[in-house]
């Protein structure tokens, strides 16, 4: 249950994060290829692409991260007793 509510916090946080750094990433994406901005085209495809796809990766990653640090915590407690 332990593992469970780590991989969620994780989760979360990684959604945060990877969120963060999607908006960076497509912040720096529009000003190194001057991306247009007429009609706010520039916001619209870092906050409609950027940013979630840095959410879901940032998202899958802090589960799967978590649920290893987790279990491997659990396993090299259990071996130990």
């Amino acid at each position: 249950m332990k593992t469970f509510f780590l991989a969620a916090l994780g989760t979360i946080a990684g959604l945060i994060l990877g969120a963060a750094a999607g908006v960076l990433a497509g912040i720096a994406w529009t000003s190194i290829f001057k991306t247009t901005d007429f009609e706010g085209y520039s916001a619209m495809l870092v906050f409609f692409t950027f940013a979630p796809v840095g959410a879901i990766l940032g998202g899958l990653i802090g589960a799967v991260w978590t649920t290893y640090a987790a279990s491997s915590k659990r396993l090299r407690m259990e071996s130990e007793s």
